[in-house]
């Protein structure tokens, strides 16, 4: 199986990692904008070769697109009208209802699986690459029904192999509503509470000293990359504003009880937050 990488960094190299070492992949092919990324995904033995676009599509019998959401829709009518009639294009985008929107419309639809592998780290690039990042996540699939039997088999197997358990989304509005909940909201949250506690050490350079490991889970994802993080708010705009708006609307009465004192109502807010302990272990 020839796999052809379209961007080389953490998701794509992780997979290059994965699908080395299962064999699924016997030859791994690398295209990025950066040379600097394509050459150290080399130097690293993520791929076997860096190629340009068109060389690699043609040469693929799968094509993972694993760039920022805004780059993807892009890009992924080129790939298409690139495509080989037996070969199969994944995306791995963390968006689902613009790139569905405008594969809908290509006459190689079928060739093409929209996904998203609910998985990651907060690092970037190819150094960040980990063939673990997969194991037992989930994988969700949109539009199924809009993928040939064999491009849909071939990308289930595929996260099989990878680990992943898959779930499937036929409406790709509904996976974006919900993924700004469970994934978007808490990349925000993490993004502004640095941003709120870098603010305070600008004039109290001992605050870090005090932080513990409760902050530096919380603040993690904060060290996720701009690049590919403003994309997806963008493109999720919609459904992550609400989200936010909900979100400041429940900060908004955590901090109203502790203005006013209220001990009562802050702790039965907190107890209704900790139903989420019988959902998430």
């Amino acid at each position: 199986m020839t796999v052809t990488l379209i961007g080389v960094g953490l998701m794509g190299g992780s997979a290059a990692i994965a699908l080395r070492r299962c064999g699924w992949a016997t030859r791994l092919l690398g295209v990025d904008s950066s040379a600097e990324h394509a050459a150290q995904a080399l130097s690293l033995g993520l791929v076997d070769e860096a190629l340009p676009l068109a060389e690699a599509v043609l040469a693929a019998d799968v094509v993972l697109l694993a760039i920022p959401v805004n780059a993807a829709r892009g890009l992924l009518p080129t790939i298409l009208d690139l495509l080989r009639d037996t070969a199969v294009l994944v995306d791995m985008g963390s968006t689902k209802s613009g790139i569905c929107g405008v594969a809908r419309s290509h006459p190689k639809r079928a060739q093409y699986v929209a996904s998203h592998p609910m998985a990651g780290t907060e690092y970037s690039g190819p150094a960040a690459a980990d063939g673990a990042v997969f194991d037992g996540k989930k994988a969700i699939v949109c539009e199924q029904h809009l993928s040939a039997d064999f491009a849909l088999n071939l990308a289930l197997a595929m996260y099989r192999k990878l680990n992943m358990e898959v779930l499937f989304y036929t409406d790709p509005e509904a996976h974006d509503r919900h993924v700004a909940y469970v994934s978007h909201l808490s990349h925000a949250s993490s993004f502004m509470l640095g941003l709120t506690v870098l603010e305070v050490e600008k004039s109290d350079r001992h605050i870090f000293d005090m932080a513990g490991t409760g902050f530096a889970s919380t603040v993690r994802l904060a060290k996720s990359s701009p690049e590919t993080w403003a994309p997806i708010f963008m493109q999720n705009a919609a459904s992550v504003s609400f989200a936010l708006g909900r979100y400041i609307e429940n900060l908004q009465q955590f901090k109203q009880r502790i203005d006013t004192g209220n001990a009562e109502g802050l702790a039965a807010l907190m107890a209704e937050a900790n139903k989420i302990k019988k959902i998430i272990q």
